[in-house]
């Protein structure tokens, strides 16, 4: 990732991504420009993706025990237990 690209937040690239989309949704672009556009689009999506991984995996979740205490663990380990119920 560039230090541009590392500088953008999540946010603004969502946004960028989604005036990607509508702009090619809208049709009126050359294909030179669609092109571009898709590239940039492409761009925001990996962009998006890799800070949400990030991000997920920073996630904690708090769960009860069954001593009725609360204890943090990793968000990925309480999602695959929910899945296996």
């Amino acid at each position: 990732m560039s230090q541009e690209t590392k500088e953008i937040p999540f946010e603004n690239a969502l946004k960028k991504l989604e005036a990607v989309v509508q702009s090619l949704e809208n049709g009126d672009l050359s294909l030179e420009e669609a092109l571009k556009q898709y590239e940039e689009g492409v761009h925001m999506a990996d962009l998006c993706t890799k800070r949400l991984s990030e991000a997920e995996k920073r996630v904690e979740v708090l769960i009860k025990t069954d001593a009725g205490k609360l204890k943090a663990v990793p968000f990925e380990e309480e999602s695959t237990k929910k899945r296996k119920k």
